[in-house]
């Protein structure tokens, strides 16, 4: 785990590359709210929702198009600017999941995609469940490329070799589950495969907005990017690609 200011910085860089993460960071497919309505037991339409470390709206927006009652959480002044600007009419908050500024018993779900472990479970968790209502469902998800597809390994070995301790999973994608039992919550995890079709420009400019690519210098950025641009147009010479996912999933429904 990296130490305070190291991971304070990481966070931080989000806000520069704000147009970057909305344009090609991957989104979600409808099968994930089918099964976060499935395993909390309640549907999302007409539902209040907090989508935590919202960003720049991507999950936010799919949540509300299923009908919730949905507002951002977000902390990065960069990111809630592009939030406002891909969703007009949207409500967000400035605010983390460490202090969530909302009344308890005030919410059917918290969300966090692909944002969970940006907090500390010890105050994030604990505050989740103090402003959702009894039967309300704290669930956070992440796009994870599938590692058994072998170019996506190649990325990630490359990626090792040019940025050594810099490019990792964070603990929580393992660890989710045993944090929340100590608040009494009982997670239940799924992994949903699915893949999106897109360029090697747009999967360039996804690595663009990755928090170890951001915090680099100029120079040591554009090499870095050139390079994976290079690859990548070697392996797929028409600079298509079709990427498989797996997305995490671990819900828990506060007793009620």
């Amino acid at each position: 785990m990296t130490d305070g200011q190291e991971f304070r910085t990481l966070a931080e860089s989000f806000g520069g590359v704000a147009a970057e993460y909305d344009r090609a960071r991957p989104s979600y497919p409808q099968e994930l709210f089918d099964e976060v309505e499935r395993l909390s037991g309640r549907g999302l339409r007409g539902a209040r929702v907090l989508d935590v470390g919202a960003g720049t709206g991507i999950s936010t927006r799919l949540l509300a198009a299923r009908g919730a009652e949905v507002v951002g959480v977000e902390p990065s002044a960069g990111m809630a600017a592009q939030f406002l600007a891909s969703g007009p009419g949207l409500a967000l908050v400035r605010g983390s999941g460490d202090d969530l500024p909302f009344h308890d018993d005030s919410v059917d779900f918290v969300t966090y995609a692909q944002a969970f472990h940006w907090t500390d479970p010890g105050r994030s968790v604990p505050e989740a469940v103090r402003v959702l209502r009894p039967g309300g469902a704290l669930a956070a998800w992440w796009n994870v490329m599938d590692q058994e597809e072998p170019w996506v390994r190649a990325a990630g070995d490359r990626e090792r070799a040019l940025l050594p301790g810099a490019v990792r999973q964070f603990d929580e994608l393992e660890t989710a589950g045993e944090q929340w039992r100590r608040l009494g919550l009982e997670p239940v995890a799924t992994v949903l495969r699915w893949e999106r079709r897109t360029t090697v420009d747009d999967l360039v400019t996804d690595l663009s907005s990755r928090s170890y690519v951001a915090v680099l210098d100029a120079d040591r950025r554009r090499a870095v990017l050139e390079g994976e641009r290079e690859a990548l147009r070697a392996e797929f010479p028409d600079g298509r690609i079709t990427v498989p996912y797996l997305l995490d999933l671990t819900l828990a429904v506060v007793p009620g």
